[in-house]
């Protein structure tokens, strides 16, 4: 029997990681084993994002690097999966002869035989880009990076066709899973030892409305459900739309007191005239009740954001609009970037583009106003005690974990390795706007 290693590396979202988690739990109930890093291994894995320029950028130029192995030795094939896969997996796979396999996220579970065919037979395998002819990874992720936490999806791809976005074409049409499935994925990760399980979509607050055309209540009934489960410490989920999100979600986070008082909530512009460019389907007053709403619902929440600056034609006053409002609506965090144009989307082709130059201007700009946001909201929890959740070794600082509290606020603390997974009371000694330090108490 040939011995076949694999090693997985994550470029993208938290859907991902997710699917790596599923694949890494297939491989190895196959007899593939894991490797510790990708000098070790007969596949290297890469899980792709398309939704930046930049993203992508660093996918093509981390795969062209194994262009030197594989002559000398043919040694290790590449397995191109997720978003990019589905958008440019062919013309990659022509020009580096070592990508054996490429699927995008619909096709996640022909990759398994497809790996095993490459190895044994030298087969080159290239899944087609349609999007609606699924086929997942039915298993749940049993072995996934961090133990103690899980995600699950509840629905796959996006109809909203936001003017910018190129999910819709990689991911494929909105599709929500049986309720039943998620359950029973969700019940089986905490058996499996999760204390700690995400639910995820492009857009959870949608979740049903593909099964008879209207979903109000179906996530909230779902979330509602999910939190009941016996041994299931946290609940979160991502990602909101404020045009989805509804009142009886803050109904059942008021009441489940396992899900987390974290919301994430894209604006993606201050401009109301950007907004309908944009194709989000709100506006700007429409966007500001309800972050006011769930503030008065819940208020000890944390809420964070995304945006985007540089969208084509924004003026300079209607990139000030978004800075106002952050000064306004006072973010938590704000992931920001830069617009990216993405082939095939209505905003790549229009002729008033924002210049590189302006666009990277404006996120310095905006980046510096939500950091000192970030700094003093971080400031204020310096003396307080949070329950929090251990989750890993820091990245940066020997002796140091890293976990996070119901708010998800990163929390670093001076702790064996042994107690990760362990739920800890921590005082906050001192902050900085990305995260908090910490002692146990």
């Amino acid at each position: 029997m040939i011995e076949k290693n694999f090693f997985i590396r994550v470029i993208g979202c938290q859907m991902n990681v997710y699917d790596g988690d599923k694949l890494r739990g297939e491989l190895l109930s196959r007899g593939w084993r894991e490797a510790h890093g990708e000098d070790g291994a007969d596949f290297v894995v890469f899980l792709t994002c398309s939704v930046r320029e930049r993203a992508e950028q660093k996918a093509v130029s981390e795969m062209g690097k194994f262009g030197k192995k594989w002559k000398k030795s043919r040694r290790p094939r590449l397995a191109l999966l997720g978003c990019m896969a589905a958008r440019l997996g062919g013309e990659l796979a022509r020009k580096f002869p070592w990508i054996a396999v490429t699927a995008g996220p619909a096709h996640m579970g022909l990759v398994p035989d497809a790996m095993d065919r490459a190895l044994e037979t030298g087969e080159t395998f290239i899944a087609g880009s349609e999007t609606r002819a699924a086929a997942p990874i039915s298993c749940a992720p049993m072995r996934r990076g961090n133990p103690h936490k899980a995600y699950v999806t509840v629905a796959n791809g996006c109809d909203q066709f936001c003017a910018y976005c190129i999910v819709p074409y990689v991911r494929g049409r909105f599709a929500s899973r049986a309720s039943e499935d998620v359950l029973g994925e969700a019940r089986a990760l905490v058996r499996n030892g999760a204390v700690e399980i995400t639910l995820l979509g492009q857009n959870v607050d949608a979740y049903g409305r593909d099964f008879d055309g209207n979903g109000r209540g179906r996530f909230a009934s779902l979330l509602d459900d999910v939190s009941a489960i016996d041994g299931l410490r946290r609940v979160r989920f991502a990602t909101s739309h404020p045009s989805d999100f509804t009142d009886d979600i803050l109904d059942v986070m008021r009441d489940r007191p396992n899900i987390c008082p974290s919301i994430n909530l894209p604006v993606q512009a201050g401009s109301d005239r950007v907004l309908r460019e944009m194709n989000r389907g709100y506006t700007k007053g429409e966007y500001v009740s309800l972050v006011r709403r769930i503030r008065a619902a819940l208020p000890d929440s944390a809420i964070t954001t995304d945006l985007i600056v540089g969208f084509p034609g924004e003026t300079d006053e209607e990139f000030e609009e978004s800075v106002t409002m952050f000064e306004e609506l006072r973010f938590d965090l704000a992931h920001t970037a830069a617009y990216s144009p993405r082939d095939g989307t209505p905003a790549a082709s229009r002729t008033d583009q924002v210049p590189p130059a302006e666009r990277a201007r404006r996120l310095v700009r905006l980046n510096g106003v939500q950091a000192e946001i970030s700094r003093k909201i971080n400031a204020s929890m310096v003396g307080h005690i949070y329950e929090v959740l251990l989750d890993e070794p820091a990245p940066k600082g020997e002796g140091l974990l890293q976990g996070r509290t119901a708010t998800d606020k990163v929390v670093l603390v001076r702790a064996p390795l042994e107690m990760a997974g362990a739920f800890r009371a921590a005082r906050v000694t001192c902050s900085s706007p990305w995260c908090l330090e910490g002692e146990l108490v």
